[in-house]
């Protein structure tokens, strides 16, 4: 293979690697249509269920236990929370923001 077409596919590689982290990024931070004025996503969840119990794991990083609020309505549960801004952030030049902020159900 040729210098060339050694650079050409690693290139190629490369760019569909970074298309690939993007589509997952935008699946795991999906944004959902909503009443409410403020931004709304849903976390991804794995769930497992045995004969004894149901276990429910939500991906809801940077979210403070205490920000969390869980509830059962007509057999749906729902899982609510609040993503704090990062103290560091307050005041300051922001020049890139993927991670989704704000509330979420």
């Amino acid at each position: 293979m040729s210098s060339r077409n050694s650079t050409d596919w690693m290139w190629s590689q490369a760019c569909e690697l970074i298309e690939q982290a993007e589509r997952m990024h935008r699946q795991f931070f999906r944004l959902l249509p909503s009443e409410r004025a403020q931004a709304v996503w849903e976390p991804p969840v794995d769930v497992f269920e045995t004969e004894q119990e149901l276990t429910i794991v939500a991906a809801l990083p940077g979210v403070d236990p205490g920000d969390i609020e869980i509830a059962i309505e007509r057999g749906v549960l729902l899982v609510g929370g609040l993503r704090r801004m990062l103290a560091c952030a307050h005041g300051a030049a922001i020049h890139r923001m993927e991670i989704p902020h704000g509330r979420f159900d």
